[in-house]
């Protein structure tokens, strides 16, 4: 008998909340320790650059609320527009054939966000607290970080820890950057970003659902980074995500259907039984398609024999959760986190129970789930919630010595 969904998803919520919670404490420590947006955190970064984020209006501190309002809402509207035509560009690639091109774009858009990015990053922190280091020195690690970085992204035989850390890597560097947007440009973003995911994802001829199910046409990867949950070797159903995607079960027969996987079986057939043996499975990397998530392939297998002649290996596959989720998570706390610590509990919170929900969600519907806008929602309304009405009830009864 299947395991219910009360079996196994302690295990899930687990092997995707660790990761994502690891990301938006580091993002929190890097704001927090090098300063608010009008440091020189990101070089050239500064309020009157424009960036791909503030292409229509400069948010300013003397314009009215307003004025700051309408500004934001055409940077969110251009943003999304932008991410919306990139991803139908990639599908329009990924439709006639042109993988290799991806996957090579990708790999230097990794190499970049590791090496100039996050040298950005470090130089802030170098200048912040004072270390003595040549520049020499600091070029060759950063190069050798990056490049350590791409292979352990997408190539092949590289411990599962290590890919995980670099995806986590990924997500702090782009976050920290997005989170020097000005602050109604950033909360605009983030719901504008959360309801174009749920478009994609769940409405018909949206860019990300066109691209999975070509893909799962073709029987091969989607083109997309993302972080692999992968699990222990149990008995749980298969599961996976775009965003959150659940992938096929194995087939319980005499004969085993693999999805997305290269593998080379030999049967060996006694007088009583049969036994099916993997000799060798080789994982393809996916690279990254736009801001959202994407299918990768992860197993572990598994020996289910009873009392009948067929012995079969079973295939488990874990969730796995899209670069942009790590991303705009981050930058929700991290925006929190420049007004303070209790606002960034309380989104942290609200995130973490929003991702709960989709995990559920995805249990159940058994189909690809947008990750980002029930979190997201939640975060918001938290963030509001907390900076308008709980602090200063906090603040005035803590001042007002009233104790509970």
């Amino acid at each position: 008998m299947d395991p219910s969904v009360l079996d196994t998803l302690g295990i899930d919520i687990i092997g995707v909340m660790s990761p994502v919670s690891i990301c938006m404490l580091l993002v929190v420590l890097i704001v927090y320790s090098l300063g608010p947006p009008s440091s020189d955190l990101a070089a050239g970064a500064n309020p009157g650059a424009t960036t791909a984020a503030t292409l229509v209006y400069q948010e300013s501190p003397a314009d009215p609320p307003a004025q700051k309002l309408e500004g934001a809402l055409l940077n969110a509207a251009a943003f999304v527009a932008l991410v919306a035509a990139v991803t139908f560009l990639l599908l329009l690639l990924y439709y006639y054939n042109f993988t290799n091109f991806l996957k090579n774009y990708m790999r230097f858009s990794a190499f970049f966000v590791l090496g100039s990015m996050g040298g950005s990053i470090l130089l802030s922190f170098l200048k912040h607290f004072s270390v003595p280091l040549d520049s020499v020195t600091c070029a060759i690690l950063l190069f050798n970080f990056a490049v350590v970085g791409v292979l352990s992204v997408f190539s092949a035989g590289v411990p599962i820890l290590l890919r995980q850390a670099y995806m986590v890597a990924l997500g702090i560097i782009v976050a920290v950057w997005f989170t020097q947007l000005p602050e109604w440009t950033t909360w605009t973003l983030l719901m504008a970003l959360a309801v174009y995911d749920l478009v994609a994802v769940l409405a018909p001829g949206g860019p990300l659902k066109l691209l999975v199910e070509l893909a799962s046409s073709r029987e091969e990867e989607l083109p997309a980074l993302v972080y692999e949950a992968r699990p222990n070797v149990s008995t749980r159903p298969a599961t996976g995500s775009l965003e959150l995607q659940p992938l096929p079960q194995s087939v319980r027969s005499s004969a085993i259907e693999f999805v997305n996987l290269e593998a080379e079986i030999v049967e060996s057939t006694n007088a009583d039984r049969s036994l099916v043996e993997i000799e060798s499975v080789e994982e393809e990397r996916s690279p990254l398609v736009g801001f959202g998530g994407g299918q990768q392939t992860g197993s572990t297998g598994r020996r289910n024999s009873s009392s009948g002649d067929v012995e079969v290996i079973e295939m488990t596959k874990g969730i796995k959760l899209g670069l942009g989720d790590f991303v705009f998570y981050s930058v929700l706390v991290g925006r929190a986190a420049m007004y303070d610590l209790m606002t960034v509990y309380a989104c942290y919170l609200a995130i973490i129970s929003g991702l709960g929900c989709t995990l559920i969600l995805l249990s159940i519907c058994r189909h690809a789930l947008p990750a980002l806008p029930i979190s997201i929602t939640l975060g918001v309304i938290f963030y509001f919630l907390t900076r308008l009405l709980m602090e200063p009830f906090v603040v005035g009864v803590s001042s007002s010595l009233v104790m509970f």
